[in-house]
């Protein structure tokens, strides 16, 4: 709503919580389901990201505890340099060896630095099976996951909350377009034309 003061109009503020004798009862409304809205979104999306950044983060520590590192030793020599198709940053597939825990020797792939000579060092991961898995995400990636799968949540969770609110304003706007059509219906007639 605005105000006009010395021929320059200025917004005013609040004006759905002030007394005025043009206020309705569904601009009352609308203000209170404005702020339900605000203060629902706030909490729904502090309560999703919360909800979503302590599961990453439990998901990545049981990860993280049931993977654990072996020694292993390069079966061939790795290739020099990596094909962006082979992807995982650096490093490149190669055959290693290494002593699983009931004492036999296994061999597989997994990815090393590239150029690595036969017989060299390296570290693969295995699970609690003994399987080959990949490494677990260090902790500096999975701080920045859980961060941005919370934010993200947080900001999606919010962003829903205040379209509900949005379609329920949108539904009182129309609302108070058709008792406005209806009082200006009325009212018009005592002035003895139509207009439009």
């Amino acid at each position: 709503m605005a105000r006009t003061r010395r021929g320059k109009a200025t917004k005013v503020r609040l004006w759905r919580w002030r007394r005025n004798p043009l206020r309705r009862p569904t601009d009352v409304v609308e203000a209170w389901l404005l702020l339900g809205a605000w203060c629902l979104a706030a909490a729904a999306g502090t309560a999703a990201g919360t909800a979503t950044a302590h599961a990453v983060e439990q998901n990545l520590d049981s990860r993280r505890a049931e993977r654990h590192a072996v020694p292993a030793a390069l079966t061939q020599d790795a290739p020099l340099a990596t094909s962006e198709a082979a992807g995982a940053g650096d490093q490149v597939w190669a055959r290693v060896r290494w002593t699983s825990a009931d004492g036999s020797t296994r061999t597989s792939l997994a990815r090393v630095d590239p150029g690595e000579k036969t017989g060299a060092r390296t570290q693969v991961w295995l699970d609690r099976n003994g399987k080959l898995v990949p490494a677990p995400v260090p902790s500096a990636e999975a701080e920045f996951q859980v961060v941005a799968l919370g934010t993200t949540t947080a900001v999606g969770a919010g962003a829903a909350v205040l379209s509900v609110g949005w379609v329920v304003r949108g539904r009182l706007d129309r609302r108070r377009m058709q008792q406005w059509d209806r009082e200006w219906a009325q009212f018009g007639q005592q002035w003895g034309r139509r207009t439009g």
